[in-house]
């Protein structure tokens, strides 16, 4: 039986702890995140299924025969999506690249994309964002107080993706996220991408403008693009042996791609709420999330993983920069950035949210997933 445990303690096999205040540890001392990892594997990652994998890459070639593309893929600059892209025109697919500029690129991730995409001939559709509107909503979801303020990018660019899709009859989405590497997140630190109640109840609550032009969906949008229009959401790097140390040396190698020093590093934004925020204000390293996906995939060990953690997660002259610029491209002063800072710490739960649904929609296409009727 799993018990909840007060004190601090750590997992027997991964460094997930209690800074995760809803983990569990069994009578092993192995947390609810590995025994997950445990159970669903087996139908969340085909691993190096080159079977499976032929048969989806003919599969969304057959049914974009007559399209200018045959699949979408977002980009983003950073690692996965650049060899999911990679992955793509190695394979002979003709994809068209998606990319939410939300304002917070960083001059190296610009560069990773343009130089990427020219040498590997795929063409680029970018949708630039309301600033002063998005701008409003990242400033409610920081007076909201949750460790979740980076999910309205999330939902922003699926949103995008999905209509993109449905405008030029594209039936498949391919996604740079891949099991291996990103299962293990606690829900508490990032809930909400597919929550549009949440996030347009924390901009009601806490924000200043209506939104507009944000790019949105709700569930009833999702259900009408997979289940009306057929559309369908693949995560590519689940079936290939996908390592992410060998996928950045090819991109180097192949593409002239460089590395951002951290994962997500290519949105300034990203780095600062992730080196600053959430270690300062919520106690979190999300580097904890991250490096325990590796050890349960045998891609780190547990002793690898704490030395990782042992060094600063961002370099200070770089994160005093970041913090600098944060500050003044969201309009604040020190003191009412600091003042945000102060205010107590809360999570999705203290919210309206569509949390019940969704968890309920997740159990059916886990069901689906077993039963391979569902990808993703």
């Amino acid at each position: 039986m799993s018990v909840k445990d007060e004190k601090y303690r750590m997992c027997k096999r991964c460094v997930m702890d209690t800074t995760d205040s809803e983990i569990e540890f069994d009578s092993e001392g192995i947390c609810n995140h590995c025994r997950k990892f445990e159970n669903t594997v087996s139908y969340r990652i085909a691993g190096n299924n080159q079977g499976e994998f032929d048969k989806i890459v003919k599969a969304i070639k057959a049914a974009g025969s007559k399209n200018e593309y045959d699949c979408v893929i977002g980009v983003s600059g950073g690692v996965d999506s650049t060899y999911l892209a990679y992955l793509c025109k190695q394979n002979g697919l003709r994809p068209l690249a998606v990319h939410l500029d939300n304002g917070w690129n960083s001059e190296l991730a610009v560069s990773n994309i343009e130089k990427v995409l020219k040498k590997l001939d795929i063409d680029l559709y970018t949708y630039v964002i309301d600033w002063e509107e998005f701008r409003d909503l990242q400033l409610a979801f920081l007076k909201a107080s949750t460790p979740d303020s980076e999910i309205p990018t999330d939902h922003a660019i699926y949103s995008i993706l999905m209509r993109v899709a449905n405008e030029k009859n594209i039936k498949y989405i391919l996604s740079g996220l891949n099991y291996k590497t990103e299962s293990i997140l606690p829900i508490t630190w990032a809930y909400g991408h597919a929550d549009w109640k949440y996030i347009k109840n924390i901009q009601k609550e806490f924000g200043t403008k209506k939104l507009i032009s944000f790019p949105h969906y709700s569930i009833s949008y999702l259900f009408y693009t997979v289940g009306l229009k057929r559309v369908k959401f693949i995560s590519l790097l689940n079936y290939i042996d996908f390592n992410k140390e060998k996928a950045m040396a090819v991109l180097e190698k192949d593409l002239g791609w460089r590395n951002y020093g951290g994962k997500h590093y290519e949105s300034i934004y990203t780095r600062f709420f992730q080196s600053y925020i959430l270690p300062r204000k919520f106690n979190i390293d999300k580097r904890k999330a991250h490096l325990s996906n590796l050890i349960n995939s045998g891609l780190m060990t547990k002793e690898e993983a704490i030395n990782e953690l042992e060094k600063e997660i961002c370099p200070k002259e770089l994160l005093e920069q970041d913090k600098e610029y944060t500050i003044k491209k969201f309009e604040l002063t020190s003191s009412e950035f600091e003042d945000i800072m102060k205010l107590p710490p809360k999570t999705f739960r203290d919210y309206k949210t569509n949390y019940d649904l969704i968890l309920k929609i997740r159990e059916l296409l886990n069901f689906l997933r077993k039963r391979k009727l569902f990808y993703r």
